[in-house]
């Protein structure tokens, strides 16, 4: 059984795999503001506009101080080739693993397409602050101004 975690709430503790064979952790991204964005697959139409816009904008998440990161079930491999590929500057992080952290938030559910039941990640951002509680949620984004909602959101938190 999923928690559910909204915004006032603590954002759970994690530790990502990134794409270079380090790891990210939420202790990582303490002492500033934060902007997780959870997508369901590296080289998609949708998942690559939006890490590209991300990427586009990332100078102006770095002015305002807030880090960015982009999770999806994808290895660190898929992730080296899909940062390559589109020179992506966001950084990235593999939840691969089963029970991590797109499922303890829920964003890891079943969904329909086609008339089929399958598991997939449902495209989800959060924005922390400095101290790790959920300042903002967005669920089932729409790519199309997605990023510039939420570095709107993150300058004015």
């Amino acid at each position: 059984m999923t928690k559910s975690y909204g915004e006032g709430d603590a954002f759970p503790d994690f530790t990502m795999e990134t794409p270079d064979g380090g790891t990210v952790t939420k202790a990582d991204l303490a002492g500033k503001k934060a902007v997780i964005f959870f997508y369901p697959k590296d080289n998609t139409p949708g998942c690559t506009t939006e890490a590209k816009d991300f990427t586009a904008l990332k100078p102006e998440f770095d002015k305002a101080g807030v880090a960015l990161l982009g999770v999806s079930k994808d290895s660190a491999r898929k992730h080296q080739n899909f940062i390559a590929k589109h020179d992506l500057t966001v950084d990235l992080a593999t939840d691969a693993e089963e029970g991590g952290l797109s499922d303890e938030l829920g964003v890891w559910a079943e969904k329909k397409m086609y008339g089929k039941t399958f598991m997939g990640m449902v495209r989800t951002t959060y924005l922390l602050g400095e101290d790790g509680t959920i300042l903002r949620t967005w669920p089932k984004v729409r790519v199309k101004g997605h990023a510039e909602e939420v570095l709107e959101a993150a300058r004015s938190a």
